[in-house]
């Protein structure tokens, strides 16, 4: 399952890229030559695998380990990070906001990310580190980012509950998921399993 998520996950960010360029295009085009089939043959892929019956699932490098493992743990919180990201930013849009390309560019970071942590360094092959390396501009982006809107903002003077509208509460709600992602990468970063960088785009996101 999660060499499937690093597979498709840099496909779903070149799409969602081509909508920033041509709004005309229609869903057919985009994905028109987006196939999984093999030459000749226009059957589509089971969804499922029954791999995991046992609980057990495998990582990029092909490990076995538990699905309560610390890794797939991580996995989870980032994935549930970019879907609480990807329905804030629903609510953003018809907000009209204009920050949602900056939420849309953090959920494809967030594959990267995905990429990563499925990559334990104990089991990796160069092979596998060249394919889900992760560099250190997306946080150079979020933190330019930040510095950008903390000079549109006042002073905070005191704690702000969570509310403010439906976009605000999804971010809200995004912002105290993005926590718990983080705590969970942490012990994997800490064990060496993932890149440190990873911890620090995860810190710089909430």
């Amino acid at each position: 399952m999660a060499s499937f998520i690093i597979r498709t996950a840099h496909l779903r960010c070149v799409v969602r890229a081509g909508r920033f360029i041509s709004e005309q295009r229609t869903r057919k085009t985009l994905f028109s030559e987006r196939s999984y089939a093999t030459e000749g043959d226009n059957r589509l892929p089971k969804i499922y695998t029954k791999t995991g019956d046992k609980g057990f699932s495998s990582t990029f490098t092909g490990e076995r380990r538990p699905k309560e493992d610390h890794i797939f743990e991580a996995l989870g919180n980032t994935d549930e990070l970019s879907s609480a990201i990807g329905l804030a930013r629903e609510f953003c849009i018809d907000k009209g906001h204009t920050f949602t390309y900056q939420l849309d560019k953090i959920q494809c970071v967030l594959q990267d990310v995905g990429s990563d942590i499925a990559t334990p360094r104990s089991s990796a092959r160069e092979s596998h580190m060249k394919r889900t390396k992760f560099t250190a501009q997306p946080i150079a982006d979020l933190e330019s980012w930040i510095d950008t809107f903390t000079e549109e903002l006042p002073p905070l003077t005191n704690f702000i509950l969570p509310s403010g509208g439906k976009s605000s509460a999804a971010l809200h709600v995004a912002r105290t998921v993005c926590r718990r992602a983080e705590r969970s990468v942490a012990p994997i970063v800490r064990s060496g399993e993932a890149d440190p960088d990873v911890a620090k785009f995860l810190n710089r996101s909430v």
